[in-house]
């Protein structure tokens, strides 16, 4: 359902829209009782026809909302009025990071973030998902689009834990490598084994073959953004959504890709994180 400017949803009044992607659109409003802006992101109809769905994302908001962490954008609650459900979250100002990472690379000719940049970016992204993996949260949907940098270089991790009750797209996505990996969130009753979570080029094979995931799989996509930083490129890419799958669970990363002057530690944490079996991937699972 989109809301047009000055529409009223509760106390919150309509500014403009900020973008639309799986879990729904995202609109800037202006909370009249606290005279604050904040981000709306109305809700797909997924959830308002499934109870099972809807509850489990309330308790989802429940524990999230109780997080507190200077890298984890917070959620205010959910508005409800006519019929419309809403999260309401913290207004995080600054491009996302894949924004930043296209505009260095065609700055710097092909080439990603420089590392003094990259690391304190990816810092900030790992104490995000610390605080929310010591609270029982696995964020199932991390990539550089759900990742905002503020002017003062303040990292906001968005969307954690909310990426869980989507219907797969119709249609195939389009070629472009940054086009499939801002592909939206894919949900597929694939198994009795779990569903598909995720975004195709930042989703762990584990998620990508309908298996059970845990904090793991975060890191899976905490490494698959870290390179994508430093080198200014996707790491899984394919001709469509289902190719860019198929590569993340056979292809192994083109490691040549990194700078030269990448440290050796950087290199081994990356392999780490990158390991197909999540056994083998850093964490305690």
């Amino acid at each position: 359902m989109s809301l047009r400017a000055d529409a009223r949803l509760g106390p919150y009044q309509i500014i403009s829209a900020l973008g639309a992607g799986g879990m729904g659109e995202v609109y800037r409003a202006r909370d009249t009782t606290l005279n604050r802006d904040v981000a709306l992101k109305i809700l797909p109809d997924a959830f308002a026809e499934d109870p099972d769905r809807l509850a489990r994302f309330t308790r989802e908001a429940q524990t999230l909302a109780a997080l507190n962490h200077p890298n984890i954008a917070a959620i205010y609650g959910i508005e409800e009025s006519t019929g419309v459900r809403a999260l309401v979250m913290e207004l995080v100002e600054g491009e996302d990071l894949s924004q930043k990472i296209e505009r260095a690379t065609l700055t710097s000719q092909g080439s990603g973030l420089p590392l003094d940049e990259a690391l304190p970016i990816a810092k900030q992204i790992a104490g995000a998902l610390e605080a929310a993996h010591d609270a029982g949260i696995v964020h199932r949907d991390l990539k550089p689009a759900n990742v905002k940098v503020r002017a003062d270089g303040t990292v906001k991790v968005l969307d954690f834990g909310l990426a869980k009750a989507l219907d797969r797209p119709a249609g195939s996505a389009e070629a472009s490598p940054y086009r499939l990996s801002m592909s939206p969130t894919l949900s597929m009753h694939a198994t009795q084994a779990g569903i598909i979570l995720g975004t195709a080029a930042y989703m762990s094979p584990e998620q990508a073959a309908g298996k059970p995931f845990d904090n793991r799989s975060d890191l899976w996509a905490l490494g698959v953004v870290v390179m994508e930083m430093l080198t200014g490129r996707p790491v899984f890419t394919g001709e469509t959504v289902s190719h860019v799958i198929a590569s993340v669970l056979k292809s192994e990363p083109d490691w040549t890709t990194l700078p030269d002057d990448t440290p050796a530690p950087i290199r081994r944490l990356l392999r780490r994180c990158l390991e197909k079996d999540r056994k083998r991937r850093r964490g305690d699972g």
